[in-house]
């Protein structure tokens, strides 16, 4: 946790170290903030705390979560063009989909910062600040390592994967990391994947969907755990994707 706040707090300082040269004159800048969704307490947490520092630092903020919907977070940004935003701060549902309106944006010389989630297929973008999502995925496979005390127990431990969108390009470092570290223990037969599914494709959840995740947990539990098989871990990337498969964990009992 200590880890995670710091590497917060530096994405923080890094976001607002790039409003060097647009300071707020008479009447201030204007940032338009772009969040997913209010689902989940890191976006809230991400939003706000941007939100305060950018203010303290004297700019009007303009934050929208488009509740992980693409058609409602790009009318929030084309909105935010259109209302005068000097800088626009993104973290995209769908890094593929902003080519357009970030065209509009680049036309109208206004920066555009991708945050935590790469924007693709546009040459808008003048930044882009992240964490270290490969060190995340590693944190959480080692999480399931002592947990389960692998390097002590013989096991075999039943376990299926999940990550998030196959179009968001954080999942395949998440996942990597993580299955850097289960692999091993994956090969050597101490953690059992039931399903068989293990690659990035056959694990990915379109637009890290807490629905999907759960429609694709409760699959599992049919096809491969009815029969009163012992599942003892799942692997998430997240937790929109972790709710929906508690959710499906819950009501099977």
């Amino acid at each position: 946790m200590k880890k995670k706040l710091i590497s917060l707090l530096v994405c923080l300082v890094l976001v607002s170290s790039m409003f060097v040269g647009c300071q707020a004159g008479d009447g201030g800048k204007k940032v338009g903030v772009a969040m997913p969704t209010k689902d989940l307490q890191r976006w809230n947490q991400d939003g706000a705390n941007m939100k305060e520092a950018l203010e303290k630092a004297g700019y009007t903020v303009d934050l929208q979560y488009a509740n992980n919907d693409i058609a409602t977070q790009v009318s929030q940004i084309e909105n935010m063009i259109t209302g005068g935003c000097d800088v626009l701060v993104i973290a995209s549902i769908d890094g593929g989909s902003l080519g357009t309106v970030l065209k509009d944006a680049k036309e109208k010389k206004i920066p555009v910062i991708a945050y935590d989630r790469l924007i693709m297929d546009s040459d808008a973008v003048s930044y882009y600040a992240t964490f270290d999502n490969y060190m995340v995925g590693t944190i959480q496979g080692q999480y399931i390592v002592d947990t389960l005390d692998l390097n002590n127990q013989a096991g075999p431990f039943n376990i299926e994967l999940f990550t998030g969108s196959p179009d968001d390009n954080n999942a395949r470092f998440f996942f990597g990391g993580a299955m850097d570290i289960l692999t091993p223990f994956i090969e050597s037969g101490k953690l059992n994947v039931v399903s068989g599914q293990k690659a990035f494709e056959e694990v990915a959840t379109l637009n890290w969907s807490t629905e999907e995740a759960q429609k694709r947990m409760e699959n599992l539990i049919t096809a491969y755990y009815a029969d009163g098989t012992k599942l003892d871990v799942v692997y998430s990337s997240n937790d929109s994707c972790a709710i929906g498969i508690t959710n499906a964990l819950v009501n099977a009992g």
